[in-house]
């Protein structure tokens, strides 16, 4: 049994014809709605997200101030992974700095394994003189934006794009449920002889 080829006609709910329901024209213009609100929509919020992300970025990094400290004891030797087997170069290890107040302080942060004690290193401190990592790179940061801007973007469009396949299918439901309805009074029309 050979398989029926559906032929594929396009832009046949704009033509005028005979057997065009006003449910066919309903559902292009929806078509044609949801896809310009997700590509617009998803463009327009694709653009905010990232410029938010990008000023919460831009935030972090001036928030974030380099402070000179010095090694109190000396920092453990490069240590190994016992899954991996990979080999850190970095380690952590305790430091002591003097804030922006004139008060000593002392923390653990990252070092390179086998610094010395009384060695000067470069931390970075917050405002309140806590130690934090330090800020990322600005490639890093394009990247972060980027991808969050694109992420958001492409969820937007494809909400929208769910939306309007929602909607499409209720107006489907409603026009097979006419075409029932239209079919029951005329169907029974059909097996009769006329002469």
């Amino acid at each position: 049994m050979r398989k029926a080829q559906r032929t594929r006609i396009r832009g046949w709910r704009w033509r005028r014809n005979p057997l065009r329901r006003r449910s066919d024209v309903v559902e292009a213009r929806i078509i044609l709605a949801t896809w310009a609100a997700a590509v617009v929509g998803g463009a327009a919020v694709g653009a905010v997200v990232a410029q938010a992300v990008d000023g919460a970025l831009e935030h972090d990094r001036a928030g974030r101030m380099p402070v000179s400290a010095v090694m109190v004891r000396s920092a453990p030797s490069a240590t190994r992974g016992v899954a991996t087997g990979a080999t850190y170069d970095r380690v952590r290890a305790e430091v002591r700095w003097t804030d922006t107040g004139g008060t000593v302080r002392t923390g653990e942060t990252s070092v390179r394994a086998g610094t010395a004690a009384g060695t000067a290193v470069t931390v970075w401190t917050d405002g309140r003189g806590h130690l934090v990592s330090g800020p990322i790179g600005s490639a890093e940061a394009a990247a972060r934006v980027g991808l969050t801007g694109a992420g958001a973007g492409l969820v937007d469009g494809l909400l929208v794009l769910a939306a309007g396949r929602t909607v499409r299918l209720r107006i489907e439901r409603r026009a097979t449920d006419a075409w029932a309805v239209e079919w029951a009074r005329v169907g029974p029309q059909w097996g009769r002889r006329t002469s």
